[in-house]
């Protein structure tokens, strides 16, 4: 009996949290989940924009990071929402001279392995630094599982050596090496009354890390440019980007891309993605309307193997894990009103919108 009441109240709460995420507005969203106001989720909404004066100093301590003098050993996954914060803390570790030692596996932030993984390194690194017994410790100090190739790899420091690649978007759907030709833009549109899923990624509970996206990009809302099989192994270890030459409808819009790794039997799987919002002076308009948008997508170490292909998705959104655009400008709190964005993707030799790959050497 008391399984089934935990059963049928977890149910009620995954509902609830499922009509929260498709509420308008958001300010209102804490209601539909839990049924009261929740304050820490209103001063968030109050105060979204980056650099806003109520995060520091009293709750961003991204600053006071190289204060930190004990040794730091950092543990985290490819596919865990903190990951990228992870990493700049780890940076400004080794600015300020220190030697922080890190572990990335193929975790999401949940996944019991990671925790596994934590107490046992953690142990390990407790021994050393209290009782001078180092035998439990590697000898370089970053540990990185390679996906795709199903193995550990050690370096002296993150990211490791690459060579960034561009693969560049053409307009018959491929993705390559190859200089772009002249070309007209690949367009879609982007409701955000039905904002495009996102599948799969670094996200909390259930869904998380690499999942199938045949349903994503089966999408009108959603392009996909492929490259040809691979003839060899490809692996790119350390920071995604991209730079897209973007024309829209509305100044206020956003852009999301998506690497995937497409098996020989056509099934595509997250590795990693980006988002940039849109907001008029972010990125300058030139004279024909487009901006050139940079977007940090998340790291990765994945080995892309012979036969294989590689996928970039283009879309606006990856709703509920980024909270829609609504296109007008409006408090992301408050807003109501939803506007249609028409984009263009320019793909030409003036436009040569690209990803571009940390690829290892």
């Amino acid at each position: 009996r008391h399984q089934l009441v935990a059963l049928l109240e977890d149910l009620v709460g995954t509902n609830r949290l499922t009509r929260s995420y498709a509420h308008l507005p958001l300010s209102t969203a804490d209601e539909v989940a839990t049924g009261h106001t929740v304050g820490w989720f209103q001063e968030w909404l109050a105060h979204h924009e980056p650099g806003s004066a109520y995060w520091v100093p009293d709750r961003d301590h991204r600053a006071r990071v190289p204060e930190v003098i004990v040794p730091a050993l950092l543990i985290g996954g490819w596919h865990d929402l903190f990951l990228a914060s992870q990493l700049e803390d780890y940076a400004a570790l080794r600015a300020a001279g220190r030697d922080p030692h890190l572990t990335l596996g193929p975790w999401t932030h949940t996944a019991p392995r990671l925790f596994g993984a934590a107490i046992g390194e953690s142990l390990a690194w407790f021994r050393a630094h209290v009782t001078g017994d180092r035998s439990g410790l590697r000898t370089d100090p970053v540990r990185l599982y390679v996906q795709g190739a199903g193995e550990w790899r050690d370096y002296a420091a993150w990211p490791p050596p690459a060579v960034p690649t561009p693969l560049r978007l053409h307009a018959d759907g491929t993705l390559s090496t190859d200089a772009p030709a002249a070309s007209e833009p690949s367009v879609y549109s982007y409701d955000p009354a039905d904002p495009t899923p996102g599948i799969g990624g670094p996200l909390l509970g259930q869904g998380a890390g690499p999942r199938n996206q045949k349903d994503v990009e089966a999408r009108s809302d959603v392009l996909v440019f492929t490259s040809t099989a691979l003839t060899e192994d490809l692996e790119v270890i350390g920071e995604v980007s991209a730079r897209i030459h973007l024309r829209s409808s509305e100044e206020h819009t956003d852009l999301l891309l998506r690497l995937c790794d497409v098996d020989a039997k056509g099934r595509s799987v997250n590795v990693c993605d980006g988002l940039q919002r849109l907001v008029p002076g972010r990125f300058p308009v030139a004279a024909d309307g487009s901006r050139e948008v940079e977007i940090a997508m998340w790291p990765t170490a994945h080995r892309f193997r012979a036969g294989h292909r590689l996928r970039v998705q283009v879309a606006s959104g990856s709703h509920p894990r980024f909270a829609r655009n609504p296109g007008t400008g409006d408090p992301l709190g408050t807003a109501t009103r939803l506007v249609v964005q028409h984009q263009e993707i320019l793909h030409d030799p003036d436009h040569p919108s690209a990803l571009i790959l940390p690829v290892a050497g």
